[in-house]
């Protein structure tokens, strides 16, 4: 890919001129990061492209591990139904020693069902179900995916991107977008050509082959459907053989190889005759018989992250912004949560009148968390070669479920209440759910209000005086939708407490990506806040976002 100079430094950018635009915002690809982004704008009404330069369906099953965090996402944008459909429970674990069963186990700690929780434990989808998912869902909202159609160059100036597209035909096209967001994965073609430095660390000298395929035998073999059967201590190195959701006649087989020089090839490695030798070598198994190798990959466990998320008119999410080793099951959640964070900040400066400003704030955000998981997941890598030879793979606690992820220290985060308790709700984390019921008397969650591209203020105050001035204060911004829980009219009664206990007193303005901007107990500081974010007030908005 090619790309002239950059022109402009991000923070000094103008809004776009939008009469001049092809499309609002270029999209390139249509893995879960591009889909999740092209949903979100979607149903804000942001023209948008999203093109991929392969065809329709990734194949293989490489993120299985959806986060209870993803699932909330997934929820929000209307595609978790089918999603848990598609989807199970992380199977028992089952250590093999030879021909002989060891111990069964858990891998991931179980997380504790709460109201504040709907979904508290991970869900096993293999990748190319989760991206069917998210294809329908897009395509049922009225978007659509340019498939054979990749990004082979662009420039970009103050007022936007201007992008070459090649068809699979050969054919050209030269699209001009106010923002470009690469989601182009590891090898990111855009981040190269943005210059963007990317640091690597070689999480595992070993080398690794991961291959999805249909198989006889499984009874002969005493495989069952029901568990994830690991040989840690194998001959050559781990071997795990793992049912795939949504099938009955395929396997995830996952092997490392213990010496460092050999570098697997799926060409010659992952052919059905090489695999029956591999699984025959290393468990002592027979009557197991690869029929089918649907897809194949080979890699080493590595963790990077880009210097930068934003340059310019150009944002990097997902694998172009940070990749990681897969111990753990984070990248794939990561990535849908930086799509998911971008999505109403794009929404906010294309719509709502916002500074161009407030995209630096994806940059501050992302960065920070994506750097502290990947910490953690390269932390459990090294846990799992430290114990896989005695005892497989090391357990996963409830920090691997992403639901404590906060950005408390972020730009965004305005926590003006005082005396809070140790363990309190702060501006910055995530927003709780808790089951409500409406004037109605019908159950009606938190989440129910959340949902959609809007910001939710909740009065928690108790006070009808500071309710009336809330909703003063919120009364023009259509971007806006109020709830007061609790006084003597209340939209939503919390007859368990749980939203109290949950949320403590106060306002709270619930960001659309689900994460509370601001807590206070004064209704003007929500008029300043939204000024920053959305636009809405009549007095002039600097672009500078002030730090928490």
């Amino acid at each position: 890919m090619e790309t002239a100079a950059l022109d402009t430094a991000a923070s000094d950018t103008a809004a776009p001129v939008t009469a001049a635009l092809d499309t609002e915002v270029l999209i390139a690809g249509a893995g879960p990061t591009g889909l999740v982004l092209a949903i979100d704008l979607t149903r804000r009404g942001i023209r948008h492209r999203l093109v991929e330069k392969e065809g329709r369906g990734f194949p293989g099953s490489r993120g299985t591990g959806v986060q209870p965090r993803s699932l909330e996402v997934m929820d929000d944008l209307g595609a978790v139904k089918a999603l848990l459909a598609a989807g199970g429970p992380i199977p028992t674990m089952q250590t093999w020693e030879g021909t002989e069963r060891g111990r069964e186990w858990q891998l991931v700690e179980p997380g504790d069902p709460s109201p504040g929780v709907p979904y508290p434990n991970v869900l096993m989808c293999p990748q190319w179900r989760t991206v069917e998912v998210l294809y329908e869902r897009l395509e049922a909202l009225g978007g659509r995916v340019d498939f054979n159609t990749g990004l082979t160059g662009f420039t970009q100036d103050e007022h936007g991107v201007t992008a070459e597209l090649r068809h699979a035909d050969g054919t050209v096209e030269t699209v001009r977008a106010g923002y470009l967001v690469a989601a182009d994965g590891g090898r990111s073609a855009v981040r190269k050509a943005l210059g963007v430095p990317f640091e690597v660390e070689i999480v595992d000298e070993r080398h690794a082959l991961i291959a999805d395929v249909r198989m006889t035998g499984f009874e002969r073999a005493g495989i069952d459907r029901t568990h994830w059967h690991m040989w840690t201590s194998a001959p050559g190195g781990l071997l795990g053989l793992r049912p795939l959701e949504g099938t009955t006649d395929t396997l995830q087989i996952m092997a490392f190889w213990q010496d460092t020089s050999y570098v697997p090839d799926p060409a010659r490695d992952a052919t059905p005759e090489a695999l029956a030798r591999l699984i025959a070598a290393r468990t002592g198994l027979t009557g197991l018989v690869p029929e089918e190798v649907i897809w194949a990959s080979a890699f080493q466990p590595k963790a990077g992250m880009a210097a930068r998320f934003r340059d310019g008119r150009v944002l990097l999410a997902g694998d172009a912004a940070h990749i990681h080793s897969p111990a753990g099951g984070q990248g794939l959640n990561t990535s849908l949560q930086d799509a998911y964070n971008l999505g109403w900040k794009l929404g906010a400066v294309l719509r709502h009148g916002a500074p161009d400003a407030l995209l630096d704030t994806y940059d501050a955000e992302r960065t920070q968390v994506a750097a502290d998981v990947l910490k953690l997941s390269t932390r459990m890598h090294g846990q799992d070669r430290s114990v896989g030879l005695e005892r497989g793979l090391s357990r996963r606690g409830k920090e691997t479920h992403q639901l404590t992820l906060t950005y408390r220290t972020g730009p965004l985060a305005r926590e003006l209440r005082r005396d809070l308790p140790e363990d309190g709700l702060r501006a910055g984390d995530r927003a709780p759910d808790a089951p409500c019921t409406d004037a109605s008397g019908a159950p009606f969650t938190l989440f129910d209000a959340f949902r959609g591209p809007h910001f939710t203020l909740l009065d928690l105050t108790g006070s009808d005086a500071v309710g009336e001035q809330a909703a003063a204060a919120v009364a023009d911004a259509e971007w806006v939708r109020m709830y007061r829980v609790g006084g003597t009219a209340p939209d939503l009664v919390d007859a368990g407490g749980h939203a109290a206990d949950a949320y403590g007193k106060g306002l709270f303005l619930i960001r659309p990506d689900g994460y509370v901007g601001l807590a206070t107990d004064e209704a003007a500081d929500v008029r300043a806040y939204l000024a920053r974010v959305s636009g809405i007030a009549a007095a002039p908005v600097t672009a500078a976002i002030p730090a928490a």
